[in-house]
């Protein structure tokens, strides 16, 4: 073939394809190991939020079980071994489907990539320091529960609990910048979703009510910030012409 990976044969697509997938395996395999090994300071960090509540049963959380701290110890291993190779998975779907990319639709991926990475830590930062603190609040408020109850919480539970909350809610917020690279590549139009804007609107609350605790000031701190990028991607759109047509 004269024209590079672009026209390479369906064999070869399936050859990058399953090395793709045997790299992202093995970081997997190997983050898992290291999850494994921080797992000390990882429960720590995800205890943390619970010492604000005054009235739960000598400042920690129990097990109801002998196998729930293994149960907790491995959730908490993949749950963290898929968080660390993310950019390992990232760069091989990048790296597959590279070839078939013009050279400004490369630049366009490279250039988000970096702003999902910031979205993420910026992601993790809300979560963990204004959510998880405001959810563990609202929802532990004597309105709900009298001042004379104590909380006796369950470790797996509460634990695993955080780690999903803030996974899920992460990965919501990638949702604005997939819709911008989709813009970019004109695979989307951008009046379009101009139109099914106020239906975004609902489905942002949706989203946010599902990959949140069951309180309507995290699924607002949630809901909120997604509304706001989608605007923010549709404005990015327009100034540098992205989706016309």
């Amino acid at each position: 073939m004269s024209h590079g990976k672009k026209d390479m044969p369906i064999l070869e697509h399936i050859r990058e394809l399953r090395n793709v997938i045997i790299v992202s395996i093995i970081a997997f395999v190997i983050a898992c190991v290291v999850s494994f090994i921080l797992s000390k300071q990882i429960i720590q960090i995800f205890t943390r939020p619970f010492a604000r509540i005054d009235s739960l049963t000598e400042k920690t959380l129990v097990v109801s079980s002998i196998a729930e701290g293994f149960i907790a110890q491995l959730k908490i291993t993949v749950i963290g071994g898929f968080i660390l190779s993310i950019p390992v998975h990232i760069f091989g779907i990048v790296r597959f489907i590279f070839p078939g990319l013009s050279v400004r639709e490369k630049r366009i991926v490279m250039s988000f990539l970096v702003f999902s990475l910031i979205l993420v830590i910026a992601g993790v930062w809300m979560v963990y320091f204004k959510l998880i603190p405001l959810a563990i609040d609202f929802l532990t408020n004597p309105l709900f529960v009298p001042v004379t109850v104590g909380f006796l919480l369950n470790y797996e539970t509460n634990i695993f609990y955080l780690l999903t909350f803030m996974l899920w809610a992460v990965l919501a917020l990638q949702i604005p910048l997939i819709m911008e690279i989709l813009l970019a590549m004109n695979i989307l139009k951008r009046r379009y979703v101009w139109k099914a804007t106020r239906f975004i609107i609902v489905g942002c609350f949706i989203l946010a009510a599902i990959v949140t605790p069951p309180d309507i000031a995290s699924q607002i701190g949630v809901a909120i910030p997604l509304i706001c990028f989608h605007f923010l991607a549709l404005i990015i759109a327009k100034i540098f012409k992205f989706g016309e047509g």
